[in-house]
């Protein structure tokens, strides 16, 4: 699986987490097993999950008028899953981690969440 297919659906999976607020280890497993196991993919699902908290910290650290829990699920999770590329993977240059979590905001969310969501990672990495 391309990385870019693989960010995609650990977006899609962390979506659903995200909305249904709760999670099992064997949904997560299951799901890891049902595509092949790849190791990019369970790399972000398993490492923004593990992170979520210290994730979420840096992101909060850096909204301007806005609480994490304000945001809309799509940029949330498209956030949560750039922060923890950013912060914990340095093998991934930081503009694919943005450029690709404003591609799914572009795609998941309404016409202004690709701004956004660039905005917010351009003061993470700022930092």
């Amino acid at each position: 699986m391309k990385r870019r297919e693989a960010r995609e659906k650990a977006f899609q999976f962390l979506f659903q987490i995200d909305i249904n607020d709760e999670v099992d280890n064997h949904i997560v497993q299951d799901y890891l097993e049902e595509q092949n196991n790849d190791k990019f993919l369970k790399q972000l699902i398993e490492g923004v999950m593990d992170k979520k908290q210290e994730v979420d910290d840096t992101i909060s650290r850096h909204l301007e008028n806005w609480s994490l829990d304000r945001l809309a699920s799509v940029e949330r999770t498209a956030l949560r899953l750039a922060a923890f590329e950013i912060e914990y993977l340095d093998d991934i240059p930081t503009n694919v981690s943005i450029n690709e979590a404003v591609e799914l905001a572009n795609r998941y969310g309404d016409e202004k969440s690709g701004k956004f969501i660039n905005g917010v990672l351009s003061k993470i990495v700022q930092k």
